[in-house]
């Protein structure tokens, strides 16, 4: 079973180590975004909703190029920051997965780099 690297100039580059996504067996497995900026590299957005909102489009430019979409997926993984900003999280997510959502889980990052508040991982169908 061969393996494609996914690589996109509409999502953020990784910072090492890891691809942005990865399509084997049939899925496409979406490396964890946070929110940044794909030409900046800055974080978007002070709220968690907003924050929440630029990684999904991040996602989603990942999965697009790896012939697939976020109505795709099956599975995802997010990190907060701060637990508080769940029910913040949870609202914006409801407006990307309105119907049909995959299964999820959370943890909370002990860590806040550049401002960030979360992080989430998908795995979708390819």
């Amino acid at each position: 079973m061969a393996k494609l690297i996914i690589h996109t100039d509409q999502a953020p580059k990784s910072l090492a180590g890891y691809s942005q996504a990865v399509k084997t067996g049939g899925l496409v497995f979406v490396s964890g975004q946070g929110p940044f900026d794909p030409k900046t590299g800055e974080v978007v957005g002070a709220t968690i909703q907003e924050q929440t909102g630029q990684c999904l489009r991040n996602i989603e430019a990942i999965l697009h190029a790896a012939g697939s979409s976020l109505e795709k997926a099956v599975n995802a993984t997010w990190i907060l920051g701060e637990e508080s900003d769940f029910a913040g999280m949870n609202e914006e997510w409801g407006k990307w997965f309105p119907k049909d959502p995959p299964a999820r889980q959370g943890a909370k990052l002990g860590i806040h780099p550049k401002g960030m508040k979360i992080s989430i991982a998908v795995v979708a169908e390819a």
